[in-house]
């Protein structure tokens, strides 16, 4: 397994002490018509060393806030934190952004969105990765590499087109061993939570057609990234660390959901950490990490650009939002 150390972060990798030297290219949000979806679509798009990293807005969505959305946590400290984010009552604004990144002569997106599936029938509020690609210059079609850090809907519905094609038919779709043995295996079943349980039958239907490529954590698995074993939110949820021109940055998946609620709180357990001890202590182990050595991060579900440095901050961590590096 891939340590989550400072020392092991990669081979050849020097990790950058004082972040990335990075020129922002272009920060765009607008919207685009597709018959009847008028998709949210974002681009944020940033140099480090001779890698290009282009984030690509999937969309939000306001979601009904859940009794079981933090397990260990009372009524009374959860509704202090949603209040101190000035959230709706009894609601969550929950963000989704993949990333894609051109190094070694390769296009390489890590993870996929919602879907345009999804596109359709939130008409347009999710699924729009597709159209953030587009509005970057980005063809599906020249995708050679989809890595995928963790089987969660949210993360690999967009390797299907609505219709049930693939999405990116010229690419390699590599995905972490761990996750792939258990989400395809249905004697796992009692060992998902109830929130997860549902979801061996959805990767079942996203990769029927398809032909995955599983790995092992501690591998490089495109040019300049290593996969970094980072479990507990699923059994093999993996981040990835991108390195190039002696720069880092790590791209950590679902290691915390909404970074306004979790950072704060570490040792707080999501409904769909499938197993909470075991995500709270990746997540302290990480933000430890990445907040000594002042990496940045890039999170799936921080607002948009998605990316920043995190801080201990008392008993737990704050992001500090990305405006430009450099």
């Amino acid at each position: 397994m891939f340590a989550l150390s400072r020392r092991n972060l990669m081979t050849g990798t020097a990790v950058a002490a004082a972040g990335v030297a990075a020129t922002p290219l272009t920060m765009a949000a607008a919207n685009a018509q597709a018959g009847a979806v008028s998709p949210q679509t974002g681009v944020y798009a940033y140099k480090m060393g001779d890698a290009e990293l282009i984030q690509v807005f999937d969309g939000s969505r306001l979601f009904p806030l859940a009794d079981n959305f933090i397990v260990n946590g009372t009524k009374e400290a959860t509704a202090k934190a949603y209040e101190a984010l000035y959230m709706p009552p009894g609601q969550l604004t929950i963000s989704f952004s993949p990333i894609v990144i051109k190094s070694g002569g390769k296009t390489i997106a890590i993870d996929t969105g919602n879907g345009l599936g999804a596109n359709a029938a939130t008409k347009g509020a999710v699924g729009n990765a597709r159209h953030s690609m587009a509005a970057a210059g980005i063809d599906a079609k020249a995708v050679d590499i989809v890595l995928i850090s963790h089987f969660h809907g949210d993360h690999i519905n967009g390797l299907k087109n609505a219709d049930g094609s693939p999405a990116f038919p010229n690419a390699q779709i590599m995905v972490p061993a761990a996750e792939w043995a258990f989400w395809t295996d249905e004697a796992n079943t009692s060992k998902a939570n109830a929130v997860n349980k549902g979801n061996f039958a959805n990767v079942k239907k996203v990769f029927e057609g398809l032909k995955p490529t599983p790995f092992e954590a501690g591998k490089e698995v495109a040019p300049g990234i290593t996969a970094m074993a980072t479990p507990g939110h699923t059994p093999g949820h993996t981040s990835y660390v991108v390195a190039s021109g002696g720069k880092t940055i790590i791209v950590q998946g679902d290691v915390c959901n909404h970074p306004g609620i979790f950072m704060p709180n570490p040792g707080w357990h999501a409904g769909f950490d499938n197993e909470g001890d075991l995500a709270e202590t990746t997540r302290r182990k990480f933000y430890d990490m990445v907040s000594a050595d002042k990496i940045p991060v890039v999170g799936y579900h921080f607002p948009f650009p998605s990316a920043g440095f995190v801080e201990k901050a008392g008993n737990g961590y704050r992001l500090v939002q990305v405006h430009a590096f450099g």
